[in-house]
Parts: C-alpha cells; structure tokens; sequence
C-alpha cells in the first residue's frame, strides 16, 4: 500500500484520502496500484456501501499524473516502450475502467486542481458516480500542453460534454471553475469548502441508505451559490459552437482569428501555444471517441499514448514547461499547416494485434 494513499471505513463508507500534498497530489504507479487495491478489496466487502475519495490538502484533488516520472523514464527509452510506462499507463487505464463500472456509488470531492489523471479518477463512473465541486475546484485536460492528449477516459467523457465544449476543453487545455464544471456535466453538486467538515460529520452518522441522495440533499441549500447558467462556458456557448464546428484544426485556428471578440482572441492566443500535432490528434480522438465504449476507448488511448512517446512530443513539451521552464517548445511540426492526416492516422494504428493488447481484457 503507498504511503500517499490513506483509507479507511466509517459508517460503511469506505474514505480514500490522496495524501501526496507536496505534488499536489500527482499519481505515481505505487499511488495507482494501492487505489486499484483498495477498490478490489472492497467490491465485494458487505462492510462497504459506498466509495468516497477526496485529497488531504484544499491546493488540490489530483493534479494528474507525475510528469517529472514520465520524462525520466520516458528519456531512458526513446522507443517509447519503457517497462515502467508501460505499467503505469496500463494500469491507469485500468483503474480508470474499474471506476467506471464499480459496483457500489462513487463518490469525487474535486476541491482545488484537478486536471489529466486527478479527472480520470473523478468522471470514471457513470450510473454510480457523484462528483462534487467546491469555490476552490481547478478543472482542466491540459495535455495539449505537454505535447499529450486528454487521456484517462478523455476519449470518453470530454467527447460527451453538450456541444462543442469537449473539443474546446481538450484543445485549449483551459481551466474551469465549478460553474463551467456543473455545466459542462463534468460536476453533479456544488458546496462551499466552509460546508466539507459538516459534510464529512453528515457521512459519518447518516442512516441514508444511498449515500449519494444525503450528499444531494446536504449540498441542495447552496445550489443557488453556483448556477450552471452563469458559467463562462454558457455565456460564451455560442462562439464555442461556432468556432470549434469548423472541420479542422487549422479552420478552427482561422475561424478565431477573424473574430475580434475578447474571448476568441483569448482561446486564439491558447491554441497558438499549444502542440499543433496534439492538437489535430486530438480532435480526431474525441470525434472517434463520441462512438466508442469506455473499454475501447482506453484501448485506443493506450496506443495512442505508446506513439506520443515514440514521436517524443510530450518529452518536448514536459522539458520546456517542467524541467527547463523556458515556456518555449520546439514542437514538430512547428505550425498547424505543416501537420499532414498522416501523421495524425499515425497516432491511432493499434501497436499491438488484438489478442495482445495489454487492455484486452476490458468488457
């Protein structure tokens, strides 16, 4: 069990509590394998009724995986198929899916910076899933960033957002407070942090059978603090349908340029600085992965994240935003117009027959 993973059962409420506050609370393959531990152990535990999972530290739930890790070992071996990768990619996205489909509700509290990872372990789950934002949530798939896609599941709840607001969360790797959360489906109910320690008393002593109708009713008082409607993302709606409709990156790109709105410029000047390849790749990923289970999307994230190490794109963006911190990556290609459907084609072929697959197993 790690270190950086403390649980516990109260009330029949198992409590995962993500310890690990000094790197906002990034997953590590131990961090992975005690969480998957623990959730095996208690599906079939009649003790348990209910799964709970939260940080230690308000700064942050999950700030995604541990990219200082990914660039060591990723460096080591430039064919992009290092041992430990391999696990720690596999077994996240195996985690991921057991999330998805656990048996017993599931709860998120999503209180500071949740990105890439920390959103993997939060929106997996889906008939049995609540997931809680507070004044402090921090919510971002900020891959294109670091050369990566929104990976963890990406594939399958970005591409389900209303609209649009997928494509544009997943190309611009913007940050989004509770509102846009709640309004983009990414978010079920909203509490002040000034409420979690009532909260947390409230679980202790309910009698509830579900505990996810207490938490609903717990949080209905505060529902007027953060309206959905007064979102960022629903009052720019309509600029987000008709910018990121267009067929393409680079149409998506000009389609900005030409509009001299505060909030297109803005997303322009995002998108300018993000991978032009990861870009492109992304937007075929949520387009192929609007038709595809939760398993099947993994799979095709787990090849994908094989060929993004290969191409050494992510390396690139890491060592210019983490380890070097000169905010300039030399990205290849190095603009928009230079990526080709090829290239792009690339990053979805299968690195292994199916019978290989290292996530085969998922139904």
């Amino acid at each position: 069990m790690s270190a950086s993973i403390l649980t516990s059962i109260q009330n029949h409420i198992g409590f995962i509590t993500i310890d690990r506050p000094k790197a906002l609370n990034s997953l590590s393959l131990e961090m992975v394998r005690a969480i998957t531990a623990t959730l095996l152990e208690w599906r079939n535990n009649g003790n348990v009724r209910a799964v709970f999972i939260h940080s230690s530290s308000e700064k942050a739930f999950c700030a995604g995986g541990d990219i200082r890790f990914f660039y060591d070992v990723g460096n080591a071996t430039p064919t992009g198929d290092s041992a430990l990768l391999e696990d720690f990619f596999t077994e996240e996205y195996a985690l991921n899916h057991l999330i998805h489909f656990y048996p017993k509700p599931y709860i998120a509290l999503m209180n500071g910076v949740v990105m890439g990872g920390g959103m993997g372990i939060a929106q997996a789950g889906v008939a049995c899933r609540l997931r809680i934002v507070t004044e402090r949530t921090k919510m971002a798939m900020p891959e294109v960033n670091i050369g990566l896609f929104p990976d963890v599941g990406g594939s399958y709840f970005l591409a389900r957002t209303p609209g649009k607001i997928g494509a544009y969360l997943g190309l611009t790797g913007e940050m989004i407070g509770a509102a846009d959360a709640l309004y983009a489906g990414l978010a079920d109910v909203f509490l002040p942090t000034a409420e979690l320690p009532a909260l947390m008393a409230m679980l202790a002593t309910t009698e509830e059978s579900d505990i996810r109708v207490a938490i609903r009713d717990f949080a209905a008082p505060f529902t007027a603090q953060v309206l959905p409607s007064e979102s960022k993302l629903a009052t720019q709606r309509a600029m987000i349908e008709r910018h990121f409709s267009a067929d393409n990156v680079l149409a998506i790109a000009a389609s900005l340029n030409q509009d001299s709105n505060t909030f297109a410029q803005q997303t322009l000047a995002a998108i300018e600085k993000r991978s032009p390849l990861l870009m492109c790749v992304t937007l075929e990923q949520l387009r192929r992965g609007a038709g595809m289970s939760v398993a099947d999307c993994l799979r095709m994230e787990r090849s994908m994240v094989r060929h993004c190490f290969k191409h050494g794109e992510v390396l690139e963006g890491i060592r210019a935003l983490v380890i070097d911190k000169d905010n300039a990556p030399q990205w290849s290609p190095a603009s928009l117009a230079e990526v080709t459907g090829e290239q792009v084609a690339s990053f979805f072929v299968s690195v292994w027959p199916a019978y290989a697959h290292p996530l085969r197993d998922l139904s």
